[in-house]
């Protein structure tokens, strides 16, 4: 019996990159259970205050990003290069590069409103 299912390869030079808030630039993939997201950011740009219902897992590859929790702050933490923190659905979290960034993040359930692009707080105004 042949199973139907077949792994999907992707090319991430393939995937279309945004320009985003400040200098940011970000490639995404969705899937039926989550998103993955390549993010590049440069020294001093900053992801504002938001929530999502969406679970993250945010993984620093090169570089380090400075993490502020909670509607005032209550938790600091500075994510560097080969750490990862997880942030619980629904906690309000915003951000500051410390230096050139290269970040994966991860989502579950999928990002719904960057497949919409309706992702404002992320977006120059």
């Amino acid at each position: 019996m042949t199973n139907a299912v077949e792994a999907v390869l992707y090319d991430w030079n393939d995937v279309r990159q945004d320009r985003m808030r400040g200098s940011i630039k970000r490639r995404f993939i969705s899937t039926e259970r989550m998103t993955v997201g390549q993010i590049v950011l440069e020294e001093g740009d900053t992801v504002p205050r938001h929530s999502h219902d969406n679970e993250q897992l945010t993984y620093v590859i090169s570089g380090a990003l400075k993490f502020w929790f909670g509607d005032g702050d209550e938790q600091e933490l500075v994510v560097k290069a080969g750490s990862m923190v997880v942030i619980p659905a629904g906690l309000p979290h915003r951000a500051l590069a410390l230096e050139h960034t290269f970040e994966l993040d991860l989502f579950n359930p999928p990002r719904a409103d960057w497949q919409t692009g309706s992702d404002a707080y992320f977006r120059d105004r």
